[in-house]
């Protein structure tokens, strides 16, 4: 039992599972955010998260969690009130939503 523990502390402090690295506190003013991407963008999903939230406000609160404050989906649900298990089939629902929404236009616009 003891070389199992052994090996099982070893293999934890490997590089491969973060080695020597500590935990720390996230500095609020140092999160993510989407001033880096494309502004364009930007205003594409907006617009897309606004038709989203209109079906599903939940999952638009998800996406903007994920999307422009950077948030793991463990956070999101915490914040949302929801299960993890949740949040990752709204995620997932949400980008594929978003993808054809973003990926395709809107099927109601004339074409140009």
């Amino acid at each position: 039992m003891r070389r199992i523990l052994v090996e099982n502390a070893r293999r934890k402090k490997g590089r491969k599972h973060g080695g020597g690295l500590t935990r720390q506190e996230a500095d609020p003013a140092a999160l993510p955010i989407a001033d880096s991407r494309d502004p364009l963008e930007i205003l594409n999903v907006q617009e897309a998260l606004d038709r989203l939230a209109e079906k599903s406000p939940r999952k638009a609160e998800l996406v903007k969690l994920r999307y422009f404050l950077g948030c793991t989906i463990p956070e999101a649900a915490q914040i949302l009130g929801i299960s993890p298990a949740t949040a990752e089939e709204d995620w997932t629902y949400a980008k594929a939503w978003l993808r054809r929404r973003l990926g395709r236009g809107d099927e109601n616009r004339p074409a140009p």
